[in-house]
Parts: structure tokens; sequence; C-alpha cells
């Protein structure tokens, strides 16, 4: 689970701007707040991001992103890392970009840090958050990598401190040199930017998309069962095998396919922004599989419909519903961030998918959803807590600054908030100059 993030010197984030999880003494919909008696704590299983357009909302999804590339990708050698920092202040742009992790990864909190500049990796910092103390773990700062006894095997870890390049990260190398093996604390780290931290952008396909053409899966019988509750006209879908013709592939994508593809298990998927192709191995030969939807004639058969014959709208929810089922699983510990949410979506159907979500979420819940959006009619507390709520808005500088609006004395339990904001009260809206009589 996500606790909190921070960040600094990143795009339009200047000064140093925390967002966090931790539920605050809202009484509203406290049956869903996840409850850690360890720490004697509550995390929220939602966010929703509001903010006019170039408040930052996006920065802020980029900003997680570049860390779980960072982590998870790592640097090439001599290669610079692609920071983005601030750019309208020209004090900082020499300034290292530093970002901040709570992390809740099993029954242990953890705080992870680190400060880059394009060149070089100035400091980085993983720590252990106990119900009453912290222990750190390693430390890195101008002085070289500092590891304590309570991270691992030391003798090892020294020793990969001592190969870690200046612009590469010593989770990173630690990760890749088998720590699982000699440091299982920095695995599980790794592991839950991998694997846990999940973000979708606007125009992306959900990763796992795969999944929907194996019909014994669950993802897929889940599928089945929620999209023709949708209204989108979806009967169900299905998936099936096309022709396969190779003569319009790259040369070199062609050998790949005759030297992974062929062999049994082995997949491939094919994309463009319309549709997937899977391509896989099927008893020494190549067999290609696209997903189709079926909808109900008026005489109560079903025709046939290619991904590319759907709307933009029904598409994105087919690359959403995935997330969401995922998230809704029993024992799920997935955090999802999703940028622009109602893109392309209705707004009932985007609030149908949401609550989907919420209804599953009880205090012994670990899955989280955070996302961005455009969409006020969604700013209703009868289905969000306020501190569940944020607003991203640029001061006079284009420094971004995120609240939540539990911090905004006048917001009752009771009040319109989604009049107040539009009417400028709360901020996070455009300030616009144009003249409407001037026309345009």
């Amino acid at each position: 689970m996500l606790i909190s993030f921070s960040i600094e010197n990143w795009m339009s984030f200047g000064n140093l701007e925390k967002f966090s999880m931790v539920a605050t003494k809202e009484r509203q919909h406290r049956e869903r707040v996840i409850k850690l008696l360890k720490y004697k704590t509550s995390i929220l299983p939602v966010a929703t991001i509001y903010g006019g357009n170039a408040s930052g909302k996006t920065n802020l999804f980029r900003a997680l992103n570049f860390v779980k590339k960072l982590i998870v990708k790592g640097t090439q050698p001599d290669a610079m890392i692609p920071i983005q920092a601030f750019k309208l202040d020209s004090r900082k742009n020499d300034q290292p970009t530093r970002f901040i992790t709570e992390l809740l990864i099993d029954d242990f909190i953890f705080e992870y840090s680190f400060s880059v500049t394009a060149k070089e990796v100035i400091e980085e910092k993983l720590s252990k958050i106990n119900s009453t103390s912290k222990v750190i773990l390693y430390t890195r700062s101008a002085e070289g990598i500092k590891v304590e006894v309570s991270c691992g095997d030391k003798q090892f870890l020294d020793a990969v401190s001592q190969g870690t390049r200046p612009n590469q990260l010593f989770l990173t190398n630690a990760v890749s040199q088998n720590a699982e093996k000699n440091a299982n604390v920095l695995k599980r780290v790794y592991d839950w930017f991998k694997d846990t931290l999940q973000l979708i952008a606007p125009d992306a396909r959900f990763s796992k998309f795969e999944q929907l053409f194996d019909e014994n899966d669950s993802l897929f019988s889940a599928m089945n069962k929620i999209l023709p509750q949708l209204g989108m006209g979806i009967s169900h879908i299905a998936n099936e095998e096309v022709p396969f013709v190779d003569s319009v592939l790259p040369a070199e994508l062609k050998a790949k396919i005759q030297q992974e593809v062929a062999k049994k298990g082995v997949m491939i998927k094919l994309e463009n922004n319309r549709e997937s192709i899977i391509l896989e191995g099927k008893n020494g030969e190549i067999v290609a599989k696209k997903l189709a939807t079926y909808h109900t004639c008026i005489d109560g058969s079903e025709v046939k419909f290619d991904l590319d014959q759907e709307s933009d709208g029904t598409r994105r929810a087919m690359d959403l519903l995935p997330a969401f089922i995922q998230l809704s699983e029993n024992l799920s510990k997935k955090v999802f961030i999703v940028d622009e949410i109602d893109r392309s979506l209705h707004t009932l159907l985007t609030r149908k998918i949401i609550e989907m979500y919420l209804a599953k979420c009880s205090p012994d819940s670990r899955s989280q959803l955070l996302f961005t959006t455009h969409d006020v009619l969604l700013m209703d507390q009868e289905l969000f807590r306020r501190d569940e709520m944020w607003i991203i808005e640029r001061d006079k500088n284009g420094s971004s600054h995120m609240i939540s609006f539990s911090d905004f004395k006048d917001v009752r339990y009771d009040k319109d908030i989604r009049k107040s904001y539009l009417q400028g009260r709360l901020g996070g809206i455009p300030s616009m100059s144009l003249n409407t009589r001037s026309g345009l």
C-alpha cells in the first residue's frame, strides 16, 4: 500500500509537496477505511485528484512512473538519468530532484527516498518503520553507501555498494545481484514498485490484457459477467483464431516469431491503437488470436464486432475493467494509479466502476486506487470522504501545490462542494482571461 509520496523539483513541482493516504478523523464512509492496528493508524482505499488543465495532475502521475521505471528498469552505463526538473526557476536547474515514499509491505512500513540529478544519484535511503521506532537499513551520500546489519548479508551488500554506478540506484543494483537470497528486504521493496504499483495512462492498454486470451482465466469470466451490466450493448467477449499473415511483418520480427513464438507456451502481443493480437506457439505452429465483442441483434441472435469497431469509450472501459477486477479481488494488494480515469467515459459509467471497487473495500483491505479526473460530478460526499478528494493548483510562480478537501475549514459533510469548487472557492480551476464577448 502507498501511505505517502513527496516530490520536489520535478516538472511543475518546484517545492516539496506531500500527498498522503493517511485517513483523518472524518466520519464519512468509515466502514471501508483500512485499519493498521499495529501502527494505530488508518489508510484510505481511494484518492481522487482534481485540478485545471496544466495544474500538475499528470506531472504527479509522471513522477510516480519515473520512480517506478528508475527502480525497476534502472539505467545503462554512462546514460543520463531522465529527470525533468522544475523549469520556471533558474535557481533549481542544478539542484537535485527528490522523491520520498512511504509503503506498507506485508505488516511493515518502509520509507524509501532518493535524490538525483541528470548525472548521478546524490542521496538514497531506506528505513523500516516500527510501531515506536525507525530503523535505518542503508544510506547513500557523497561519502558512499553505508549498509546496516539489519538490511541483510552485510559483506555481500558492501561488495554490491562498491559496484554501484553513480547513475544507478543501490536498491536496483542489489536486486540484480541476487538480493533475494542475501537481502530479502530489498527485494520486497523492489517488488512493490515492480508488481504492486501499476500505472495506467490515458492512452495505455491494460498491461495484463493478454489474460483475456485465456478463456479459463478468472479475469475472462469476470469481464463477461460485468460487461453486460454496463449498458454498452456487449453481451460477452470471446477470442478467436485469425489467419496469420507474416508477409506484412518486418524481417526482424519474423525471425523472432520463428525462434520464440513457435515454441510451445511462448506468447507475443502485437498491438496498435485499436486492438491487440496474440501470437503463440501451438504444436510447433504459430497461432494468431484477437479479442472480439458480441452484441445481441433485434431477433435475439448475436453479431460479432472487432475491437476497432467499438467506440473509444467502450475500449477505454475494457482497458480499465481488468484493473478494477484485480483491485476488488479478495486479498488483493494492488495499487493502481490512473491518469484521467474519465477519459471517453460517461460520468455514470465512471461512477459505476468506482462504486464496484469501493463496495469491496473494508478495514482488512490492502488495495488502493488513485486517479486524476476533470469529472466534477464525481465530486460527491456520498461517494468520497473529504480526505479522499484532493486539488492540485498552480501558484503565480507556476509551481503546483496539493491540498485535501479536509483541510478546508468551511467544507462541511453536508456541503455542496461541487458548487463551491466551480465557483473557485476551493481553487484548482482554470484561471482564464479570455473575453467571451469579443469572440475567438
